[in-house]
């Protein structure tokens, strides 16, 4: 397995930014030590599996950020909401080769959603390249050097979530995670900040069977837990209790599109949901992250605002 373990210590860090006397800059951190040839520069050069091309694909890790953040957002956004994405998808690649394996074959990672992030080649532009180059190498810490989770979504229906009723994280929280105000832009699409959806009674409680409720009938449906957001974290359904974010993707993400639910019946027939936002609500809004770029805040900012604790470093 693939290793990248980074030696990074806390007091560095603190001394670093005491160094600088600029807290809003990224903070110099000592080189990571990963397991992955390097170019010149100190950028780590990554096996893709392109499931587009359906092969693998060498590339350096900036080039692949690049497809992902046009995969991950439009590519004519805000530089500066770009640049947000941009550090958020090279934090998570590091993290990602530094825990985990590939499910295909001789990769480091993928452009499989269903295991990591969002990638598309074809869409990236000079604006991407350019969010991509300025943020060359900044990646976001924990205050004791580790490479965080670093969780994004379309929109927060107006407050973030924690990744345990965001996600239904079953780890300890972490540090850094924290419900706060989306701050969406008012420009969001209608169907980002709120949705609705109807599901026969027969579908819903297949849905319900695949999270490993038992389930039979489903006439009387409540929010049984909501979390801190307001998220409903758990459902009853005819008293029986059933993961709302595992219910979410059974049901499928693009239509139950969040649990941050505003109505929930049934006829018996028929079962009725609504909710705001897009996506699970942990960690930074895309929308969010638009609105703020047009406030004049920077991407290294954008990408912090959503997290508590956590600082910009700068690893090659």
């Amino acid at each position: 397995m693939k290793k990248l373990l980074p030696a990074l210590l806390a007091c560095l860090l603190t001394a670093a930014c005491a160094a600088q006397g600029e807290p809003d800059l990224p903070v110099p951190s000592p080189t990571l030590t990963i397991d992955l040839p390097r170019s010149e520069e100190g950028v780590p050069a990554l096996n893709v599996y392109v499931t587009a091309r359906d092969t693998i694909v060498p590339m350096d890790a900036e080039a692949y950020v690049a497809g992902v953040v046009a995969g991950e957002m439009k590519n004519d956004w805000p530089l500066e909401a770009l640049k947000a994405q941009a550090i958020l998808a090279r934090t998570f690649v590091l993290r990602f080769v530094s825990e985990k394996e590939s499910r295909y074959e001789g990769a480091d990672i993928s452009t499989d959603i269903s295991e990591a992030q969002a990638y598309d080649e074809s869409a990236v532009n000079d604006l991407v390249l350019q969010a991509v180059e300025e943020t060359k190498g900044l990646v976001l810490l924990t205050p004791g050097g580790a490479l965080p989770y670093t969780w994004f979504h379309a929109h927060s229906g107006g407050m973030t979530a924690l990744a345990r009723e965001g996600l239904g994280w079953k780890e300890a929280e972490p540090a850094y995670t924290r419900v706060t105000e989306g701050l969406e832009s008012d420009q969001a699409p209608a169907e980002a900040r709120a949705w609705s959806a109807d599901y026969s009674v027969s579908s819903f409680i297949y849905a319900c069977r695949q999270t490993g409720a038992e389930v039979n009938t489903a006439n009387r449906v409540t929010v049984l837990e909501r979390g801190e957001s307001g998220r409903a974290v758990s459902l009853s359904v005819d008293g029986t209790a059933v993961s709302a974010t595992d219910l979410r993707l059974a049901l499928g993400s693009t239509v139950m599109r969040s649990t941050l639910l505003t109505e929930l019946s049934s006829d018996g027939q028929t079962v009725h949901m609504a909710g705001k936002g897009y996506g699970h609500g942990v960690g930074m809004s895309q929308w969010g992250a638009y609105a703020l770029a047009l406030d004049g805040l920077t991407g290294e900012d954008i990408a912090l605002h959503y997290y508590d604790g956590l600082s910009v470093a700068k690893v090659w």
